[in-house]
């Protein structure tokens, strides 16, 4: 396995250091629970079979270093034409406040005129949203326009983004959950983040320390989303999807 490291220098001085960890397993898989920075990481598969969406987390917020190694995981995501079109905001402190206040101010803007609820209690319920966690990365994408840049694969670049942000969080034992909804097209939100209309606000990973156990899942089988085609073995099920393909199961 290869772990990433960060090493800082001088005044603002920062040196990656890639280092070949871990050891590899009898049947060519990458052995899991090499050591790393902060504690035993997690191999490359390991993570992606057990990382599950986990909103309840403890106060105590990651130390900065190991979120920069967060943040270089996602920065390595594939990008056609090597846009690079991910932007990232790491929210603390007050700056969540901050950030709760233009989710109270795009929940007030989205109530009908003839609604009867209270604005005022509409705006604090849409605020507290932001102190769910200690650290909230809200991650955007600016689309570059050129010739032969595709505007959606610089968003599935950006998604592609925060799954390496996700999986590298769940390897070094942290919780994330990846929120979406209304406020990432509201233009209160949008403007809180400084960015132009044509810009997509991808959601908010709300990332800490575990509070518990992560929920358990489940998958459909990869035999029902899967056709194989021209395969030698004459294994071929079928030429359509079954009917379960379209089930829908949570995050």
């Amino acid at each position: 396995m290869i772990l990433v490291g960060i090493h800082r220098g001088g005044p603002g001085g920062m040196t990656i250091v890639l280092e070949t960890i871990g050891r590899t397993a009898s049947d060519g898989r990458a052995g899991s629970g090499a050591e790393g920075p902060d504690g035993p990481s997690l191999g490359v598969l390991d993570a992606i079979l057990t990382r599950r969406s986990v909103g309840k987390v403890r106060d105590e917020a990651p130390p900065r270093a190991v979120i920069e190694e967060l943040l270089l995981a996602a920065t390595w995501a594939p990008n056609h034409r090597l846009t690079e079109p991910w932007r990232f905001w790491v929210l603390a402190g007050d700056a969540r406040r901050d950030f709760g206040e233009a989710l109270g101010r795009a929940a007030v803007a989205r109530m009908a005129a003839d609604s009867d609820k209270d604005p005022a209690a509409v705006f604090a319920a849409a605020a507290a949203k932001a102190l769910r966690a200690p650290v909230v990365i809200a991650v955007a994408v600016e689309p570059v326009v050129a010739p032969k840049v595709v505007e959606l694969e610089e968003i599935t670049a950006g998604a592609a983004a925060i799954q390496n942000l996700l999986l590298a969080a769940h390897a070094r034992g942290l919780a994330t959950i990846w929120r979406t909804g209304e406020p990432c097209y509201a233009p209160e939100v949008k403007a809180y983040f400084d960015l132009a209309p044509t810009a997509h606000l991808l959601g908010f990973v709300y990332l800490g320390y575990p509070a518990g156990e992560p929920p358990t899942r489940e998958r459909t089988p990869v035999a029902a989303k899967t056709l194989w085609l021209g395969w030698p073995d004459g294994d071929e099920d079928g030429d359509a999807f079954p009917a379960t393909a379209t089930r829908t199961i949570g995050a």
